[in-house]
C-alpha cells in the first residue's frame, strides 16, 4: 500500500489493498523457495546469488500482476468510489481481482514446475520468460478490456494576465442591456486571451504538443506530462499549472440511474409547495416565460416528459464535451433530476415556463478544470456543433441564468481560485450564476469547493421539509471570511424527474440550487426590468426569505453560516418585485 501510495495517485492504494499483501507473501516464498527449500542463507555471498537469481523474475511477476488494477480505471475515480455509481466499483474490482489471481497462479505454478528432489531451483532466464508471458497476456487483456493510453496527463495552464473587465457597465439591465454587457465580455475575454497566449501557443505549435485554448479564464489545456509541466511553470507568462484529468474510458458503459415510478406526480413536491412556487403560478400567473435557465451537469434525458417541451433549441443549445452526444442526454440521471426542479413541467419545476439549454461537464460524476471550463464558455457564448468558441460564440444567445449542482475539488485538478474570474466574468456580463453549497457538512467552514466560496456565485445550502439546515449541508465562512452561503432551499428527499420518463427522490444540495434558479426566472419574468440587475434581484432574494431552523449545536458561530439570509420565498420575491 505504501508502495501504491507513493508512485501513483492518490486513490491507488484501494485496489492494491487487495492486491500487494498476498502477492508480497508469494514473492518471499519464491525467495525461500530458491534457497533448497528453506530459509534463505545466512552466508552474504550465497544470499546475494539467491537474490539475484530471483530478482528479476519475480520483480516483474509482482509488479505487472499489481499494475493490473490501474487498467480499467483511473486513480482519481477509485478515492470517489461511494459517490460514482456502481461502474467503477466493479471494473475496480474485477481489475484487482484479476490482478489478483494472476499473479498468485503464475507464482504458485512458477514454484511447483521447478521444485526438484533436491529443492527447487529458480532459473533466472526461465523465470524471466514466465514474466513476459505473464507481461504479453496482462498485456492483451489491457488491449482487449481496458483502455491503453497514459490517461490523465493533462495540464491546465493559467496565464498570468486575466481580462480586466472592470470597465463594463454594469448598470445597463433589461434584456438589451443584458445582451449589450454579454457581448462586450465575450469579445473582451477573447481578445485579451489571444494576445497573451501568442507566444505559448506557438512554442506548442513548434513542439507539436496538443493543446486547447480558453478564453473565460485565459489558459490553455496542453497534452503532456511531467516534462512539460515543468517547462510551463518556469514561463514568465504562466501562472500556475493544474492537472486536467481525463477519465479513462470503462470497457462497458455503467447504468443511468431511473427512478421507481413511472406516473407523473398528481401535485407538487413538498419543495415547490415550501417555497410558494406554485402559488406564483396558480395566484400570479408567472411561471418563468421568456427566461432560459443553462444547466452544465451529468446531461439531460431532452426526452422526458417534463422537459421535453421547454428545450430552446436550435444548433446551439446542447454540448457535450465529454461524449460528443448531438441531441440533449444524461448518461447518469444528476442533470436531468437538477433541471427538472428548476423548469421542469408536471408540477416538478419551480419555473415551468422558462426554457433552457443544456451542456455536459460530468462523466460518471467526475469532471476537470478543461471540462467545466467548456461549458461555462459554452454558457456565455453558446455555439453550434464543431464551432470554434473563439469565433463562433453567440453572446446574445447565452441564457439567462445559470444553475450549476456540482464543484471542482482538488481531486478533480482545481484548486479554490481556478474558476474564480469564470464567475466575475458571469457577473459583468449580467448572467445569475447559482451555486450548489456542497455536501460536506456539518463541519465549519466546509464551503472550499470551487465554485460555492466565489461572492460572485449565489450559493444555496439545503432544507428539509422541517425547514431545518440538513446535517450534510456545507457550511461557511468560505475562505477568508466570506459571507456564504448565501440562501436556502429545499434540498432533503426532493421528489423530481429522471431518465427513462421516470420520477424519484434525491438528497443534496445539488437538489437545493435549481430551486433557486428557478425563483430567479420567476423573478425575471414578472418583471424583465430585473434582467442582468444582479444586485437588485440578490437583495429581493434575500429580504424576503423566511428564516431556516439550525441543527442543534451546529451554529457555526452564526446562523447565516448555515442557510444565509433564510430559506428563499418565490411568492413573497415576486410579490416584492412587481410592486
Amino acid at each position: 500500500t505504501l508502495r501504491a501510495a507513493g508512485v501513483g495517485h492518490t486513490g491507488s492504494q484501494l485496489p492494491e489493498l487487495l492486491v500487494l499483501p498476498p502477492l508480497g507473501f508469494a514473492a518471499a516464498a519464491l525467495y525461500a523457495l530458491a534457497v533448497r527449500g528453506g530459509p534463505l542463507p545466512r552466508r552474504h555471498a550465497d544470499y546475494t546469488e539467491s537474490v539475484r537469481r530471483v530478482a528479476a523474475p519475480t520483480g516483474w511477476l509482482v509488479g505487472v500482476a499489481a499494475a493490473a488494477p490501474l487498467a480499467l480505471v483511473d486513480p482519481e475515480e477509485i478515492t470517489l468510489l461511494l459517490t460514482t455509481g456502481r461502474d467503477v466499483p466493479v471494473w475496480t474490482a474485477i481489475g484487482a481481482g484479476c490482478a489478483l489471481a494472476v499473479g498468485l497462479l503464475w507464482g504458485l505454478g512458477y514454484a511447483l514446475v521447478f521444485a526438484r528432489r533436491d529443492g527447487p531451483v529458480l532459473r533466472g532466464a526461465v523465470g524471466i520468460g514466465l514474466a513476459t508471458v505473464l507481461a504479453v497476456t496482462a498485456g492483451a487483456g489491457y488491449l482487449a478490456v481496458g483502455q491503453p493510453g497514459l490517461h490523465g496527463e493533462q495540464l491546465l495552464v493559467i496565464m498570468k494576465e486575466q481580462a480586466d473587465l472592470t470597465g463594463i457597465d454594469t448598470t445597463r439591465t433589461g434584456t438589451a442591456g443584458r445582451d449589450a454587457r454579454t457581448g462586450e465580455v465575450y469579445r473582451l475575454l477573447v481578445d485579451t486571451a489571444r494576445r497573451s497566449q501568442s507566444d505559448l501557443r506557438r512554442q506548442l505549435d513548434r513542439w507539436r504538443l496538443t493543446y486547447r485554448p480558453y478564453y473565460l479564464v485565459n489558459a490553455v489545456e496542453v497534452d503532456g506530462g511531467p516534462a512539460v509541466r515543468a517547462w510551463l511553470a518556469r514561463r514568465p507568462d504562466v501562472d500556475r499549472v493544474l492537472l486536467s484529468q481525463r477519465l479513462r474510458p470503462l470497457p462497458a458503459a455503467g447504468g443511468v440511474h431511473r427512478g421507481a415510478v413511472t406516473d407523473a406526480p398528481t401535485e407538487p413536491p413538498w419543495g415547490i409547495s415550501a417555497i410558494g412556487a406554485d402559488r406564483v403560478r396558480a395566484e400570479l400567473g408567472v411561471d418563468g416565460r421568456g427566461i432560459v435557465v443553462g444547466t452544465s451537469d451529468s446531461g439531460v434525458d431532452g426526452r422526458h416528459p417534463a422537459l421535453a417541451g421547454t428545450f430552446r433549441g436550435g444548433d446551439d443549445s446542447w454540448y457535450d464535451p465529454w461524449n460528443g452526444t448531438t441531441t440533449p442526454t444524461d448518461n447518469g440521471g444528476h442533470g436531468t433530476h437538477t433541471l427538472a426542479s428548476a423548469v421542469g413541467g408536471q408540477q416538478l419545476g419551480v419555473a415551468p415556463g422558462a426554457g433552457w439549454v443544456g451542456c455536459v461537464n460530468l462523466d460518471r460524476n467526475l469532471g476537470s478544470p478543461a471540462r467545466y471550463l467548456d461549458c461555462l464558455q459554452f454558457m456565455l457564448a453558446p455555439f453550434p456543433p464543431g464551432g470554434d468558441p473563439f469565433v463562433d460564440g453567440r453572446p446574445a444567445r447565452a441564457p439567462h441564468v445559470l444553475t450549476n449542482s456540482w464543484g471542482c475539488p482538488r481531486i478533480e485538478g482545481c484548486d479554490v481560485g481556478a474558476l474564480r474570474v469564470a464567475t466575475a466574468a458571469f457577473a459583468a456580463a449580467g448572467i445569475m450564476f447559482v451555486a450548489a453549497a456542497g455536501n460536506t457538512g456539518p463541519g465549519c467552514g466546509s464551503i472550499d469547493t470551487a465554485p460555492a466560496p466565489y461572492p460572485d456565485a449565489l450559493t444555496v445550502a439545503a432544507t428539509d421539509r422541517t425547514s431545518r439546515v440538513t446535517d450534510f449541508s456545507s457550511r461557511g465562512p468560505a475562505a477568508g471570511g466570506a459571507g456564504k452561503p448565501d440562501l436556502a432551499a429545499p434540498g432533503a428527499e426532493v421528489l423530481s424527474a429522471l431518465p427513462g420518463g421516470t420520477y424519484g427522490s434525491l438528497d443534496g444540495t445539488s437538489m437545493a440550487a435549481p430551486h433557486v434558479a428557478g425563483v430567479v426566472a420567476l423573478l425575471w419574468s414578472a418583471n424583465p426590468g430585473l434582467v442582468a440587475d444582479l444586485p437588485r434581484t440578490r437583495e429581493l432574494l434575500r429580504s424576503t426569505a423566511r428564516p431556516a431552523a439550525a441543527p442543534a449545536g451546529t451554529d457555526c458561530g452564526s446562523p447565516a453560516n448555515l442557510a444565509g439570509a433564510g430559506i428563499v420565498d418565490a411568492y413573497a420575491a415576486v410579490s416584492a418585485a412587481r410592486r
